[in-house]
């Protein structure tokens, strides 16, 4: 399983959403796991969580940067 391919298939479904946005914020790793269809070990669905919550994070602050461009 290629994890960082995995992340992105995952906050491309996640960040369109706003159902699993609101799952992914109460038990992500039960959302991860559903969305894969597959149980993963901890230490990796922990990773792919990781992975998932860092990158919407990034975007969110991306965003929020291109529209504060847009003002200036």
């Amino acid at each position: 399983m290629d994890i960082k391919e995995k992340i992105k298939e995952l906050v491309e479904k996640i960040s369109k959403d706003p159902k699993l946005q609101a799952q992914f914020r109460e038990n992500p790793v039960k959302a991860v796991e559903t969305l894969l269809g597959v149980d993963l070990p901890d230490d990796v669905v922990n990773k792919v969580v990781d992975g998932v919550k860092a990158k919407l994070a990034a975007d969110k602050v991306s965003g929020g940067l291109d529209a504060l461009k847009k003002l200036f």
